[in-house]
């Protein structure tokens, strides 16, 4: 689920990733946001989060003619959809579509910043919230043999056909505090350390390194979250 803050008031671009504080950092920037900014909602509403001026009209064509060029025809039929229900930044955009709806000066001049997070600990992370949802029914061995391991974010903050980054950087979950020191002291947000923000349950008990959990009896799935995240795992240089 994508979800995206633009800040006019401190000229930024925040575009939500799966599985890296991305609700917690949401919550925290909207008690920030000036009345113009652009805050979509969360679901189910966070106490302390205002969502605002995400639903407008929006230029499509620009939109449409990359799709049309790319022979992609299917991909239009979202964006009309989108383009009559006012839903300018829907949950579910790609950043090419997040790209395509925001005036190029503004796109050009603010700064666009994510995080991302070491991929088996991500799949591990998803790994809990969805045994929490499945009244702790869900074994690790059932997760793991689908087809496709979640929640992937490379086509998020990517051009993803030419593997080109569109953001501005993209900050590491595992030095979340001193990340976030830096991206907001460089557009001038306060910022004592630390969120001070728990927008999601703790659905992850075991709370031991993702090395040692995959190790005790789970060392054959270590390939397979590197070949499904290898484009993530290139990018930034993690390792298991």
């Amino acid at each position: 689920m994508i979800r995206i803050i633009i800040s006019h008031k401190y000229k930024f671009i925040f575009i939500k990733t799966g599985k890296t504080a991305g609700t917690s950092i949401e919550v925290y920037l909207s008690r920030y946001c000036g009345k113009d900014d652009i805050v979509t909602p969360i679901f189910p509403k966070v106490e302390g989060h205002e969502p605002r001026n995400y639903e407008s009209l929006f230029n499509p064509f620009i939109e449409m003619l990359m799709f049309i060029e790319k022979g992609k025809i299917r991909k239009i039929r979202p964006t009309i959809l989108q383009l009559l229900k006012r839903q300018k930044f829907k949950n579910h955009l790609s950043a090419k579509r997040i790209k395509s709806r925001i005036p190029t000066d503004i796109w050009n001049n603010y700064y666009k910043f994510c995080f991302e997070r070491n991929p088996w600990d991500k799949t591990l992370s998803q790994y809990f919230m969805l045994r929490h949802r499945s009244n702790n029914k869900l074994t690790f061995e059932e997760y793991m043999n689908q087809e496709k391991l979640f929640p992937h974010n490379f086509h998020i903050y990517s051009d993803i056909e030419q593997e080109n980054v569109i953001v501005d950087y993209i900050g590491k979950y595992e030095n979340l505090n001193s990340e976030l020191s830096n991206i907001f002291s460089k557009l001038g947000i306060p910022f004592e350390g630390s969120l001070k923000v728990k927008a999601k349950g703790n659905y992850r008990k075991d709370r031991r390194p993702y090395q040692e959990f995959y190790k005790e009896k789970y060392e054959k799935y270590i390939k397979k979250v590197e070949k499904s995240f290898e484009k993530e795992i290139r990018l930034l240089n993690y390792n298991f």
